[in-house]
């Protein structure tokens, strides 16, 4: 088939235009309506009465209409469809089509997505094939290309991005800017490397999105000076003000790793609202299968005494006006026909979602909708990323003294607890160590972990933020090198050994962070090796898995472990 010509395309869409208008002015009869609605409107902040009419797509308008399909709604509310203006895709563990199954009942119509996960494995190639895997899904997923891969200098991952690597993917249609600066040091310290990306994202006229927890006064004018228009790290209102008091939009936070929600009510007032919108960062299979998405944002803030209607705003109109997604966010004429119809804002269960007109969710199952198509090339690079050689036990054997990581309870953030030559079960000092997995290096960092519990055997993960090498945690190096064999094995995923015995495990063959079977199986695969973990001993106050995950993460404070060793974070040295 040939490409439409120019005037082909000029025709189609004023043939689209037309029927619009002829249904709007209420000379032709809707494609859908929407009977006897009681819908919230985010401009006026009140509870509209009407019928809303779609044709093509779109909302043509609101008062008395007819429609070839008419669906009653009398008695419900009508929302606009859910925006997370935060979220890497690749945290549910499970393919594009399988996150858009598990979110559309749960009213999100669309995303904002960070592809850093797979990037940091794949390079140019993770973020096109997660471009491939998300078109035409009836979640509409927009992307913000990765400011740090790797996350900083410091790490090791399976490709490094600069700004001339991923400048083509800014013509994209989906792609809406720069997704978080991570590297906020560089960004301060003037680092023209980093200052280049945020200059030509700045010439695309794209967005540019924050990660900065805990900046203060001048640093925090430097950042913001920088060009970063947002931040989703904020943990207390003070940080959250002083950010956006300089003009900064605030991502509030409520995922599985991060529970910022409850600390951040104070900004879900009318002084401070406007520049607020909802994210989730990261979400296991385990939180989107029994808590939700964004309703379950939206339900808390209404929970703990925030106007339902400005909660709603805060979940789809803010993140549109944000990302300059002028069609959506709203139930007016001209915007897409995204609707969630919940019962009522109390009890705020969802009983219908519709994607531009289309039902998708009727209350009890989501309609069927076929996967994307991929290129194989990319299939095949996918499942092909884990390049390391066989090791033993020797491998792990270090006597010098390593810095000890003090894991802090219900945070991510760690505490420097000196250092230490050997484990120590009984005090709860485990041997901790960072396999490089993309390019056969060898490199192995090792050090201590305190405050894991873990009281027998090792447990390994291929989910590694950011940079995805292999780490792993355990109270002797056979089971260490056993379960890290069994990872690369597996081409991915999490293993929890003992006694060179495979208790449970889940395997993770795309890009050794995603699976491609459905979001239950993953889940009971996740939990199985969750419980096996705590009956190794491993705290029940903590993810086994996710909270490991971020030990590697050379972004925040205070001690972390690379492949190169335990490095001080706010220093960037090793110790």
């Amino acid at each position: 088939m040939g490409t439409e010509s120019y005037t082909g395309k000029i025709n189609r869409k004023l043939n689209k235009k037309l029927r619009i208008v002829e249904v709007a002015a209420g000379r032709q009869k809707a494609d859908l309506v929407l009977k006897n609605a009681a819908y919230v409107n985010v401009f006026s902040n009140e509870i509209c009465q009407g019928d809303i009419a779609v044709a093509e797509g779109l909302i043509v308008g609101m008062g008395r209409y007819e429609g070839e399909r008419e669906v009653d709604v009398s008695g419900k509310i009508v929302l606009p469809g859910f925006i997370d203006a935060h979220i890497h895709l690749e945290s549910a563990m499970v393919s594009p089509k399988e996150f858009a199954k598990a979110v559309l009942p749960h009213g999100t119509t669309t995303v904002i997505t960070d592809p850093h996960e797979i990037a940091n494995v794949m390079g140019t190639d993770g973020i096109e094939y997660m471009l491939q895997a998300t078109e035409g899904l009836p979640v509409d997923v927009r992307f913000m290309l990765p400011s740090c891969v790797p996350a900083t200098p410091m790490d090791e991952s399976g490709a490094v991005l600069d700004y001339r690597t991923i400048d083509s993917f800014y013509d994209h249609p989906r792609v809406q800017g720069l997704a978080e600066m991570m590297n906020y040091p560089g960004v301060i310290g003037a680092d023209p490397q980093v200052l280049e990306k945020i200059v030509a994202a700045q010439a695309h006229h794209k967005k540019i999105d924050g990660h900065a927890p805990g900046l203060l006064d001048n640093d925090l004018n430097a950042y913001i000076a920088a060009g970063v228009y947002s931040d989703h790290e904020c943990y207390d209102p003070a940080d959250a003000i002083a950010k956006l008091e300089r003009g900064q939009f605030i991502m509030i936070r409520e995922g599985t790793a991060a529970h910022n929600l409850e600390a951040l009510l104070p900004l879900l007032t009318p002084q401070y609202a406007e520049r607020c919108m909802f994210c989730c960062d990261d979400k296991h299979p385990s939180d989107l299968l029994e808590k939700g998405h964004i309703d379950y944002n939206i339900k808390e803030a209404i929970r703990l005494g925030v106007d339902p209607i400005l909660a709603i705003k805060v979940a789809c109109h803010h993140a549109a006006r944000y990302f300059l997604l002028n069609n959506r966010g709203a139930i007016a004429p001209g915007y897409l026909a995204d609707f969630v119809i919940i019962d009522n804002f109390q009890d705020f269960r969802i009983e219908k979602v519709y994607k531009k007109g289309t039902l998708m969710f009727d209350g009890r199952e989501v309609a069927d909708f076929p996967a994307p198509e991929v290129d194989p090339y990319l299939v095949k690079r996918s499942r092909d990323t884990f390049h390391v050689a066989h090791l033993t036990a020797q491998d792990f054997a270090e006597h010098r003294p390593r810095g000890i990581i003090g894991m802090v309870p219900g945070e991510i953030v760690t505490e420097d607890q000196g250092y230490s030559d050997h484990i120590d079960v009984e005090w709860d000092i485990l041997k901790a160590a960072v396999v490089e997995r993309h390019k056969n290096t060898r490199h192995i960092g090792i050090g201590y972990l305190q405050g894991y519990g873990l009281k027998s055997g090792a447990v390994a993960t291929s989910v590694s933020h950011d940079s995805h090498n292999i780490i792993v945690v355990g109270t002797n190096e056979e089971d260490m090198a056993a379960a890290v064999n069994r990872v690369v094995e597996n081409r991915g995923g999490i293993v929890v050994m003992d006694r060179g015995e495979v208790k449970a495990e889940l395997a993770l063959p795309i890009a050794g962070i995603m699976s491609d079977d459905t979001l239950e199986n993953v889940n009971e695969a996740l939990e199985r090796a969750k419980e096996a973990a705590f009956a190794l001993g491993v705290s029940r106050g903590i993810d086994p898995f996710m909270t490991l995950s971020f030990m590697a993460l050379p972004v925040i404070p205070t001690l972390r472990l690379t492949t190169r060793g335990v490095i001080d974070v706010a220093k960037q040295q090793y110790i």
